[in-house]
């Protein structure tokens, strides 16, 4: 059976991410204007508006985009592995915190760059209150409340990724490097939640020092006991 309709065109796609990515990370989600996203990709707005109603949808899409090229990296020690990929989620988190705050990327940003300085708790207190701001994370999140089609397409973003972590400490419970009776899915989550509770309520740094203290903190109990 021929399908009903044109097919999507890929490349068209292509354009308008790669215009909206620039422009939101330039202006952050207040800049971010799919009219204009539009003309810098050369596409007419209503086939922008086909396939992205509103900025809300326009937003995630970008955020999709740039979590896409994210691999997790297994050397078979748990202790090493999961701070590396939480620190991946905490670049992708510090990227649209910084974004609209007159930088480019979020490799622009010291909180963006493990080992550049120590997780220092003292200097946690001196951040200002911009640079605590949540930003764009806290817009989609609020974009989930707003359109329930929203919310669906961040919770399949986030089961993919989540579904890859889950899987690293799988192969560890089966290493024999954590307790058999691992509750991997409530593990992390408390990892994960702490990252977005610390953007999104304390906007203190995460970054790979976090990270790591996270994970020293949780596997504490969930590690076994070495003889």
């Amino acid at each position: 059976m021929t399908p009903r309709g044109r097919p999507r065109r890929t490349d068209v796609d292509e354009g308008v991410l790669s215009a909206a990515t620039e422009l939101l990370l330039q202006r952050g989600y207040a800049g971010l204007s799919p009219d204009e996203v539009a003309e810098r990709a050369g596409v007419a707005k209503t086939t922008l508006y086909r396939r992205w109603p509103t900025k809300d949808h326009l937003a995630l899409a970008v955020v999709a985009r740039l979590q896409a090229g994210d691999e997790i990296t297994d050397i078979g020690d748990i202790r090493r592995d999961l701070p590396a990929y939480l620190e991946k989620i905490a670049a992708g988190l510090n990227r649209m915190r910084a974004a609209g705050r007159g930088a480019a990327s979020a490799g622009d940003q010291p909180d963006d760059r493990p080992g550049d300085q120590p997780d220092r708790k003292a200097g946690d207190q001196d951040e200002s209150d911009d640079d605590r701001g949540a930003g764009t994370v806290a817009e989609l999140v609020a974009a989930a409340a707003r359109h329930p089609d929203v919310g669906a397409l961040e919770r399949r973003m986030y089961a993919e990724c989540n579904a890859l972590a889950h899987a690293l400490l799988h192969r560890a419970v089966e290493r024999g490097e954590l307790r058999p009776d691992l509750d991997v899915e409530a593990l992390f989550d408390q990892l994960a939640g702490a990252l977005y509770y610390r953007v999104l309520i304390t906007g203190l740094p995460v970054n790979r020092a976090y990270a790591e203290r996270l994970v020293d903190t949780a596997l504490r109990g969930a590690a076994v006991p070495k003889e």
